[in-house]
């Protein structure tokens, strides 16, 4: 068994290494600023929470994905927390700063955040790069019906992108 600060030392290095991933889930299932950071912490507490079960039977990406998004996923149950409306955020901020806050980039997650939560949760991870056996074993489905699944999303988004221009 490892002592605890190396253990800690290890989480915070891969956490750091993969934020990303949380800050996208954050900003698609959360409303706005203020619930974005409520739900980060709740991530990264249910992460802390969780890591002394990873196995590192798949890549740790692919962990902190399904993590993070049954954790968003749960907190939808919380009133006021799920995203309704995309609330484009400010340009200082740090949670969005990476992405380009174009008026196509806004779209895009406006049609994203009509999806339902198992949709979300595919697009976000195929947006990733995610391959479809990591995508498939994040959300516990089989390959075949990501990939089926993914046809039919990137359909309804692109009508509800047709809707939103």
């Amino acid at each position: 068994m490892r002592p605890a600060i190396e253990t800690e030392k290890e989480f915070i290095s891969r956490i750091e290494k993969h934020q990303g991933i949380i800050h996208k889930i954050c900003f698609v299932y959360a409303k706005n600023e203020s619930n974005r950071e409520d739900l980060y912490q709740e991530i990264i507490l249910q992460l802390w929470k969780s890591y002394p079960s990873f196995k590192e039977n798949s890549a740790f990406s692919t962990w902190m994905y399904r993590v993070a998004l049954n954790t968003a996923i749960t907190q939808i149950k919380k009133p006021n927390l799920l995203l309704l409306h995309v609330e484009m955020p400010s340009v200082g901020d740090d949670s969005i700063s990476r992405m380009e806050a174009s008026e196509d980039v806004k779209v895009l997650y406006e049609a994203i955040s009509q999806l339902n939560k198992i949709e979300k949760a595919i697009i976000l991870l195929w947006l990733d790069e995610k391959s479809y056996e990591e995508i498939a074993d994040t959300i516990g489905i089989s390959i075949k019906n990501v990939s089926v699944k993914l046809v039919r999303i990137k359909a309804k988004l692109a009508q509800l992108i047709q809707k939103l221009q």
